[in-house]
């Protein structure tokens, strides 16, 4: 009767518990674990279900005596997953011991990429610190009575000076959008004002690039709920980036038109399609395209400007309104960023 209430109080549980006896022959394992780890056999041995020898040797460790065990495996199961293994000895009769296991495998993934991001912070600063600090100390060497090299470096300091003012910028921007993305956008907004907008902040970079931005609407307006500001970002990252890696003398379009649903919103939407005629994206690169600081190619991108951090910005604006965003390219012929808004948040 006991155990009965015992193991109807471990089925409620978000965690894998297993009970075994004193030959490792399971006795019980909750409603987690078989979702987890499949269906198991009650009194078989339970190196069938799990078979980790770190694991194996902390229910050795307690069924010789031993209070308590704690450690982080990492399993195959089929997906790597890691656990934070506690294997404890029951009380009553028989030499018996459960063992909890906890996915910790997003805690970890979250630990991993705070680490990383701070790695790649670090890195994307220093470059240019080492720039300016190397600039400086020739200006007041060698190059102190030198006009021309004065005029030259003068100008390599305000590119590199001009680097990290973007990367502060968008890191800036990166953490305000983290903290304030389960808050939905109250405003109304139209689209087309917004793409008309950024076509014209970037006027100046158009001219001097050779291209021409086209943008194509059928309604005169195309309000949605949001936050101007935000949106404003959010193409201006998209048009700028196409700007940049298409074709000499192409053509970058932006058509802006109501869809009905896409992809699970299944209410009225906007869709923005912007389309270049570039080299094009290889199609391992796509899915990582959002991630912080990843690039297709490094010394390109910090050639053209880039921080690594625009579509990593782009992504969580979108997110924010619970849109989607969709990529497709093709090598040798140019990209397609697709942004698909709901009319109401």
């Amino acid at each position: 009767m006991a155990d009965t209430a015992l193991y109807h109080a471990l089925n409620g549980l978000q965690e894998a518990i297993f009970i075994l006896d004193g030959s490792r022959r399971i006795l019980f394992g909750n409603t987690i674990a078989e979702s987890i780890f499949g269906k198991f056999a009650i009194s078989s041995d339970f190196v069938r279900t799990i078979r980790h020898p770190q694991c194996m040797e902390m229910i050795e460790q307690v069924l010789q005596g031993q209070e308590t065990a704690t450690d982080a495996i990492t399993i195959e199961n089929p997906i790597k997953t890691t656990f934070n293994v506690l294997v404890s000895r029951l009380g009553g009769e028989g030499n018996r011991v459960m063992v909890s296991m906890m996915d910790i495998s997003e805690r970890r993934q979250i630990e991993q990429m705070r680490s990383d991001f701070v790695a790649n912070v670090s890195h994307e600063l220093r470059s240019p610190l080492t720039a300016l600090t190397g600039f400086i100390e020739t200006l007041q060497g060698p190059a102190k009575q030198d006009a021309s090299a004065r005029a030259r470096f003068l100008e390599l300091m305000e590119r590199e000076a001009g680097r990290m003012a973007r990367l502060v910028s968008d890191l800036l921007s990166l953490s305000k959008f983290e903290a304030t993305k389960r808050i939905l956008p109250r405003d109304r907004c139209d689209i087309i004002k917004i793409v008309n907008r950024v076509k014209a902040t970037l006027s100046e970079m158009i001219a001097r690039e050779g291209k021409t931005v086209r943008i194509v609407f059928e309604e005169p307006e195309l309000s949605i709920t949001g936050d101007e500001d935000a949106l404003v970002q959010v193409f201006q990252n998209l048009i700028e980036n196409a700007i940049k890696y298409s074709a000499a003398n192409s053509t970058i379009t932006a058509t802006i038109s109501e869809v009905s649903n896409f992809a699970g919103m299944n209410a009225p939407a906007v869709a923005i399609v912007i389309q270049d005629r570039g080299d094009g994206i290889p199609q391992e690169h796509i899915a990582r395209l959002t991630e912080r600081f990843y690039r297709v190619d490094s010394d390109r991108s910090r050639e053209k400007g880039g921080t690594g951090l625009g579509l990593a910005i782009v992504k969580h604006i979108i997110n924010q309104h619970r849109g989607r965003l969709k990529i497709e390219s093709e090598t040798g012929v140019g990209s397609t960023f697709s942004v698909f808004l709901p009319k109401s948040v």
